[in-house]
């Protein structure tokens, strides 16, 4: 099977790739040149997901499509733009609008490419800033209505990145209802590779404040599974899974030392009103049992060992 990998050159890809490599023939699409062991065996075609032309030409031929193409922080925001630098992988300073352009843009150029070659499943790599918890701008804790979240939380999104990333949910919901394509977009959680996980290993501390993200993470080998286990699904003779849907993936256990309890016991009292079952140990704040159901996916890494 010819499936295409958008973001070739970015952090999740290449675990994506070493996923999927077994019995399929990849096609990787980026602006810059992967590593030459990403690369090797493959076949790499440059290109810039703001251009539909280039999408279009390397979708040909293409049947499943994993699309983790993204500006991958709100380039119009001043904080991130300071944290982040204002150069981006190709050295070139990021204009204001690549967010938009990239995430909303990027993601309609592959999915209008997807139908017009007839492909059988588009897996977009979302993020949990969907839900409006991260880069908060007004500074104003980000609303919880029950805990754990889960995908059915209502969002309350302020920076152009998380507002992609939801934008692009409804909008590969959009192509479902109206091609029948089967779209699937992932709410990935921080994603941890694996010399991430040993810093954290060696330097985590205890909490000082509540932290807006909720301590939520993802093994890089995970993420990948997850993409490709919803893959399988999908294609799988009298598949179970709906044409669209939308999914946490995270690790079911928190980047905190303390307990999910004790945490909210200490820095946010008021939402204990709101916990739906007792949280047990290091337990996620965010959900990712939809995703287990649907497919079986489980974390399999800790960054505690």
């Amino acid at each position: 099977m010819r499936l295409l990998v958008t973001g070739a050159s970015g952090h999740l890809a290449p675990y994506v790739i070493s996923e999927l490599a077994g019995g399929h023939e990849l096609v990787l699409f980026s602006r810059s040149r992967p590593r030459d062991e990403v690369v090797r065996d493959h076949t790499w075609l440059r290109g810039d997901l703001q251009s539909f032309e280039n999408v279009r030409m390397a979708m040909e031929g293409v049947e499943v499509v994993q699309h983790l193409g993204a500006q991958s922080w709100p380039s119009d925001h001043p904080a991130a733009r300071k944290w982040a630098g204002m150069k981006g992988a190709t050295g070139k300073v990021v204009p204001f609008d690549a967010t938009m352009k990239s995430n909303v843009l990027g993601t309609y150029y592959v999915l209008q490419a997807a139908v017009q070659e007839g492909a059988k499943a588009v897996i977009v790599a979302g993020s949990n800033c969907a839900t409006g918890a991260f880069f908060r701008i007004s500074h104003k804790p980000w609303p919880v209505h029950y805990l754990p979240v889960d995908e059915g939380h209502p969002s309350d999104v302020e920076d152009t990145y998380s507002f992609t990333k939801l934008a692009i949910e409804e909008l590969a919901a959009s192509y479902t209802r109206a091609f029948g394509l089967p779209t699937y977009v992932t709410r990935l959680a921080w994603i941890c590779e694996p010399d991430i996980r040993v810093k954290l290993h060696k330097k985590v501390r205890r909490a000082r404040k509540w932290v807006s993200g909720m301590w939520t993470w993802v093994s890089s080998e995970d993420a990948a599974r997850a993409h490709q286990m919803i893959m399988n699904a999908a294609l799988a003779d009298g598949s179970s899974l709906p044409r669209h849907d939308v999914f946490f993936v995270n690790s079911h256990e928190t980047l905190a030392l303390e307990p999910s309890m004790e945490l909210v016991e200490r820095f946010r009292p008021d939402l204990l009103p709101v916990i739906r079952s007792r949280m047990e140990g290091h337990q996620a704040f965010m959900s990712a049992a939809k995703l287990r159901q649907a497919v079986g996916w489980q974390h399999e890494l800790s960054w505690r060992t």
